[in-house]
């Protein structure tokens, strides 16, 4: 994972493996977000020029990832089953995924709107949910990155949270909402540096994992993954948390916008 060093120890992070995907379609890329449907293996995401994408990671032996195999991805489409070439009215950035329903957030045309999820066909929406931060609030390319249920025994059980890439209040502190759930209401997560929320996914003690990453001219690009406690999700309340790792270009990382969280079948928390 560091470049020209074999550790595998960061922080409390183990490194198991990683993949480069390329492909001469036009339409590949721009990948924001990713959840999977069977715990390592088949998964469904959303890149935001408006596509949906689907495949299964391969493991070798050793449990490592080894390859993705039947890949493919889907123009969104609207009401009346056609392509959205409006790249603006499909700006996707954060999903979600739960009984068969994907919960999509979007930017620029700020909203969050669920989908049946058939990786063979997806269709339009069929509803919009009230995601409760006041719409002018929403900064115009920074709107709600991270879509996650949160832990379904914990206090908002299995609700659903949504948190803004860069939109703050007069504190300077990170838009977020949990609009599903036994405790709906505004809340926001205290802003650490200049680094942007670009996904998250709660942990199964009900803490939140968010990945964040930074650019700048002189810098790069860096990301980070930080804990935010579970119990600081609370509306009305500034959530926080420790930062876990962080690394830049030394580091084999890309422009990270997708963080899931699963259970290998011997227990290892992925």
């Amino acid at each position: 994972f560091q470049i020209g060093h074999d550790e595998t120890r960061f922080g409390p992070f183990a490194f198991v493996g990683g993949l480069e995907m390329t492909s001469p379609a036009r339409d590949f890329g721009a990948l924001s977000a990713l959840r999977f449907l069977k715990p390592g293996s088949d998964f469904i995401g959303v890149a935001d020029t408006g596509f949906w994408f689907f495949g299964t990671i391969a493991h070798d032996a050793g449990k490592r990832p080894s390859g993705v195999k039947n890949f493919r991805m889907q123009q969104m489409v609207d009401a009346s089953g056609r392509p959205i070439d409006r790249k603006w009215k499909v700006d996707a950035e954060g999903l979600a995924v739960k009984d068969g329903i994907a919960t999509v957030g979007f930017e620029r045309d700020q909203r969050v709107a669920q989908f049946k999820i058939d990786p063979d066909n997806m269709k339009a929406p069929i509803r919009q949910l009230d995601y409760l931060v006041p719409a002018h609030e929403l900064r115009q390319n920074r709107g709600f990155e991270t879509v996650a249920h949160a832990n379904p025994y914990g206090q908002h059980a299995g609700g659903l949270v949504v948190v803004s890439e860069r939109s703050l209040d007069k504190a300077g502190n990170v838009y977020a909402a949990i609009i599903e759930g036994p405790h709906k209401g505004v809340f926001t997560i205290k802003r650490n540096g200049d680094f942007d929320i670009t996904d998250g996914a709660f942990l199964p003690d009900g803490d939140l994992l968010l990945l964040e990453r930074s650019f700048s001219i002189a810098r790069g690009v860096k990301m980070r993954l930080r804990r935010i406690y579970g119990e600081s999700v609370e509306k009305g309340a500034v959530a926080d948390g420790p930062v876990l790792m962080e690394a830049d270009l030394g580091y084999q990382i890309d422009n990270m916008e997708g963080l899931d969280v699963w259970t290998r079948d011997d227990g290892a928390l992925m």
